[in-house]
């Protein structure tokens, strides 16, 4: 069985407070994450990171939803290597792949799974500001479960779904299968 870390971040500010759409300029508030060697989801604030990055290395994939455009652009300022050359899977970069376009996770969630998210980022963000870690830590799990989930599901039906602009249920072929792309388990980017 796959060693799959099911990844995803909130920030601790927003594109609206950095002046434009840059995640560099971004700082995390939380990761959250689902290890499925161990069944386990685990979460780590912006100091604990040094603790998450074991976990990323020894995974055979990363799993998540835009962590290409975002969440490893973010996590790369904290990171000594780079995030971009672990072996990843970004389930809307699979979906925008086949119908050119982006679809919001909340979109895909209710449509493959019949659940939606629980919040939106913005509310994370006032989730940190406020000090409401556990109401932060929480709203992320749920975002890791979901996306687990929605993985989980095209990996079993080939198929994942949104609702189109006129409500009609779209299927999007997918193939989420683990391809061995000559990688090692163990991504040895740290320069130590």
């Amino acid at each position: 069985m796959p060693k799959e870390i099911v990844l995803d971040i909130e920030t601790q500010n927003s594109f609206a407070d950095v002046g434009k759409y840059d995640p560099t300029l971004l700082k995390v508030s939380l990761v959250g994450v689902y290890v499925s060697a161990t069944d386990t989801y685990l979460s780590f604030l912006e100091h604990e990171l040094s603790q998450m990055w074991p976990l990323l290395e020894s995974a055979d994939r990363i799993i998540g939803y835009n962590i290409i455009g975002f969440d490893f652009p973010v996590l790369n300022q904290y990171y000594a290597g780079d995030l971009g050359k672990f072996a990843s899977l970004d389930i809307m970069y699979e979906i925008e792949k086949k119908i050119g376009f982006r679809v919001k996770l909340d979109d895909v969630a209710q449509a493959t799974l019949g659940v939606g998210k629980s919040g939106h980022g913005l509310q994370a963000i006032e989730f940190f500001r406020r000090g409401e870690i556990d109401k932060l830590r929480d709203y992320c799990l749920m975002d890791v479960k979901i996306t687990k989930e929605v993985y989980e599901a095209g990996l079993r039906e080939r198929t994942v779904k949104y609702k189109d602009r006129a409500g009609n249920l779209v299927s999007v072929p997918v193939d989420f299968e683990l391809k061995n792309e000559g990688r090692k388990a163990v991504n040895l980017t740290m320069p130590f």
